[in-house]
């Protein structure tokens, strides 16, 4: 099986890093998200392993093969791009074998593949028909079947659900996962969207401004975020960001210094972090109260009430729930704090 190390990948564009030292590996038969906001150099590093960018610096191996200044076809790879590409003009039969009839596959083995797809992908029925006579979620799998047939076993994905309404998106999701496990493909996929990430991955590799935040399994990223930027970009609503000052028993670390709470962790009570009401959101099961504490916006999830909070409240949380950052942004251990306390005595 082939798995991929990216090891201190960088592109730059003259004085533009788009990519940035990225480091990671991709265990084969894993399925890696690359997470981020527009522009963060997450298709960009895609393509750079697909081979479809030059290099600037660094290096990528696949199956423990150095293919960082190889032709796109000698890294041995399927990639599936957020436009489908495929033929207007083509049946969905011959979209899925058109690569194979350019590599000069045989009628024969085209046809087994042809077959193995269509009944994976349950295309079996549309295989006469043209692009245009198919719904999103069925050019989608057209675009899986061709990746399929060319039986790579690193498949590249890159925002593949984004022209896809909610509901679809949410159907893909699972089936493109059941497909990856079942074949045991060595997948990597790019997404803005945090519900494909953590719903999908078996590890996220979170970028910003071109480098990496955090790589980390879906649960460790939501319950121990290395820096703000992943306690903000993961979480619906995100992770609230308080000033040390103003909460109780972490008054004496250093100024800048922030504890993070997830809104679902937080309740109104009687003692606690002063906080004036803003506005109530009901959602039905629950409801979001928006609340300042200071300058900072707060948001507390919590079931729906009958009576309605407004005015000022006290918020509560356990110890155990919060995350504490330093001014650099990054999370600070127990170890940290001591020391941040240590240097202001």
């Amino acid at each position: 099986m082939s798995g991929i190390q990216v090891k201190d990948l960088s592109k730059r564009w003259g004085a533009v890093h788009a990519v940035h030292e990225v480091s990671f590996e991709v265990e084969p038969g894993t399925l890696t998200v690359l997470l981020g906001p527009s522009g963060c150099g997450k298709s960009t590093t895609l393509r750079l392993i697909a081979g479809l960018d030059e290099v600037s610096s660094g290096s990528i191996l696949i199956g423990g093969r150095d293919v960082t200044h190889a032709s796109p076809a000698e890294h041995g790879i399927a990639m599936v791009f957020q436009s489908y590409a495929l033929f207007p003009h083509l049946s969905v039969r011959e979209n899925i074998i058109f690569g194979l009839r350019v590599r000069r596959v045989g009628a024969a083995e085209r046809e087994r593949r042809l077959k193995r797809a269509s009944d994976l992908l349950n295309l079996g029925e549309l295989l006469d028909r043209r692009p245009n006579q198919l719904s999103g979620g069925q050019q989608q799998r057209v675009a899986l079947g061709r990746a399929i047939v060319a039986q790579s076993p690193v498949c590249l994905m890159d925002e593949p659900l984004s022209n896809l309404d909610a509901k679809l998106r949410a159907s893909m999701r699972v089936e493109i996962r059941a497909l990856q496990q079942r074949l045991g493909l060595t997948m990597v996929y790019v997404t803005h969207d945090q519900v494909e990430a953590m719903t999908m991955a078996d590890k996220i590799v979170v970028m910003n401004q071109g480098r990496i935040e955090q790589i980390a399994s879906p649960r460790e990223l939501y319950t121990r975020p290395a820096t703000t930027f992943c306690a903000r970009f993961i979480g619906t609503p995100p992770m609230n960001l308080i000033p040390a000052g103003v909460v109780p028993g972490y008054e004496r670390l250093a100024e800048g210094c922030l504890i993070g709470v997830r809104p679902e962790d937080i309740r109104a009570g009687r003692d606690g972090v002063r906080a004036v009401v803003e506005s109530v959101e009901y959602l039905g099961a629950d409801e979001l109260v928006a609340a300042h504490v200071g300058d900072a916006r707060v948001i507390v999830r919590q079931p729906a009430r009958s009576e309605a909070l407004d005015g000022t409240i006290a918020l509560v949380w356990p110890e155990s729930v919060a995350h504490v950052f330093g001014p650099d942004g990054r999370r600070l251990d127990e170890a940290a704090q001591a020391q941040y306390r240590e240097e202001l005595q």
